[in-house]
């Protein structure tokens, strides 16, 4: 493949994650109503252990299990963010 070629399949790739990035923040935010329901807190880092191990188990590289981590971490964090932002402009003033 040329580079232009490669780089169209990055961008492919790229609108594919952001859609998928979106899915999974509303899906977190539905997490978080009910989380906020049940008075669970945002927070679960039991679960956050879950995914991460999840992650390197499913890992095939060629990015390493610490990349693969960190950036589940970051979009955790985002979701996280989220939540904590909706839950405070859902609370009455």
């Amino acid at each position: 493949m040329t580079m232009e070629e490669l780089r169209d399949a990055i961008n492919q790739i790229d609108s594919e994650l952001l859609r998928l990035f979106n899915q999974r923040a509303a899906l977190a935010l539905e997490i978080g109503h009910i989380k906020k329901k049940l008075g669970l807190p945002i927070y679960d880092p039991q679960r956050e252990k879950l995914i991460f191990e999840r992650m390197r188990q499913d890992n095939p590289g060629p990015l390493d299990d610490a990349a693969v981590v960190r950036l589940y971490e970051r979009v955790i964090d985002e979701s996280r963010s989220l939540e904590r932002a909706k839950s405070r402009k859902d609370k009455p003033s």
